[in-house]
């Protein structure tokens, strides 16, 4: 049994290996992800009833990170329609239940032990309150204000002082300054084999125009702040296995695993 469950972990390594090295599946991705993103393919998607403005390859990058972290506390920067922050707590709970099944034990749904917070500088009245209606409602907290004000930075790491595993998923402004500011903020809340996963680093490989009203661009963005913040903290390194088997997803170079 072990020793099957190793050759097909292996198989998969070397598919991921054979991906790297395929130049022509790489650029035939970046070609498909430039034309689907002039028709806002992110935004076709939800979970579990709730808007997600994420690709399903990513959605599902999260959820095997999930499985294998086992967080405590996912911090999420940027909001939206919340249907993020809904999938965080839906994962959050099966482990919960997984545990309660392991141990034989009884769980209490609506006193978690495993939450998600959110920030958003501005919470929209219709999001918080289909949001907060919602079944996994109970595991989120939300913070509205700027995911780098420093009153909101001591806030979340007072909080964050709670947990043992944390996540940090930012998708939030999309500027260098600020995307680098929260790399800064939140990243060190992140342990040792943990993420910090930066969303929207795609950018930089798209067209220029495609942003032409937007504050953020080709040179200014989270990939141009990602490398700045990876120059300065060698404890964080690109997850390359993930963007490698995924080909299609918002965050190149934006799966950060802390490595010591």
């Amino acid at each position: 049994m072990t020793n099957e469950i190793e050759k097909f972990q292996a198989e998969v390594a070397g598919n991921i290996a054979g991906l790297k090295q395929d130049t022509d599946v790489q650029a035939l991705s970046r070609i498909w992800l430039r034309e689907i993103t002039r028709h806002k393919y992110a935004y076709n998607f939800t979970w579990l009833g709730r808007p997600l403005i994420q690709f399903p390859q990513d959605m599902a990058a999260i959820q095997e990170l999930v499985w294998r972290i086992k967080p405590d506390l996912i911090i999420e920067t940027g909001i939206a329609h919340g249907g993020s922050l809904i999938m965080s707590a839906s994962l959050l709970a099966m482990l919960d239940y997984c545990d309660a099944t392991t141990a034989g034990t009884v769980i209490d749904p609506r006193a978690p032990r495993r939450r998600v917070l959110g920030i958003d500088i501005d919470i929209r009245p219709h999001n918080r309150a289909a949001i907060e209606s919602h079944p996994m409602a109970h595991r989120i907290d939300m913070i509205e204000g700027s995911s780098v004000a420093p009153d909101v930075i001591a806030k979340v790491h007072q909080i964050a002082g709670n947990y043992n595993r944390v996540l940090v998923l930012l998708d939030s402004n999309h500027t260098y300054e600020h995307v680098l500011a929260e790399l800064q903020a939140y990243a060190p809340l992140v342990g040792k084999e943990s993420y910090c996963v930066v969303f929207d680093t795609l950018i930089e490989d798209m067209p220029a125009e495609m942003f032409d009203n937007r504050s953020w661009g080709k040179g200014n963005n989270p990939r141009t702040a990602t490398t700045a913040f990876l120059a300065n903290h060698p404890e964080f390194e690109v997850d390359a296995d993930i963007e490698a088997k995924l080909l299609i997803t918002v965050a190149p170079g934006g799966y950060l695993r802390r490595v010591r």
